[in-house]
């Protein structure tokens, strides 16, 4: 069964989309630790980061190092951080969160956002890619 990202990738659910190639798709988190909590994929469904194999990995680091470049020019903050945890989606997804602090890491408080504001920080983060 397609996860949930896949069904992202394919268009059957909508996504507020940043970056895209032909191998990877970044697009903001809808349950976000921070404005422009962005997710990376690949677009090979693949459950666990270190199973892809190295062409993969290597191309999903650049392509998120380019996205959190760009999210760092557009959303005010300290830094961005990168985790990879992957136990509530069975696929592949780099977390790229804006961080003022440590506890926009922690997962545990998350950040309220309307569609109009999703719409403005993809549009700021795509600018600067």
């Amino acid at each position: 069964m397609a996860s949930i990202f896949t069904k992202i990738i394919n268009g059957e659910i909508p996504c507020y989309k940043i970056a895209e190639t032909d191998d990877f798709l970044a697009f903001l988190d809808i349950n976000p630790n921070a404005k422009g909590h962005t997710l990376c994929i690949p677009k090979k469904e693949v459950d666990k980061l270190f199973d892809l194999d190295e062409v993969t990995y290597m191309g999903l680091m650049a392509f998120s190092r380019t996205v959190a470049l760009a999210i760092e020019k557009a959303v005010p903050c300290k830094r961005v951080g990168m985790t990879v945890i992957g136990l509530e989606v069975p696929h592949v997804h780099v977390h790229l969160i804006p961080l003022t602090s440590m506890d926009d890491a922690r997962f545990i408080t998350k950040s309220a956002h309307t569609p109009e504001d999703f719409e403005a920080v993809a549009k700021a983060i795509r600018a600067q890619l």
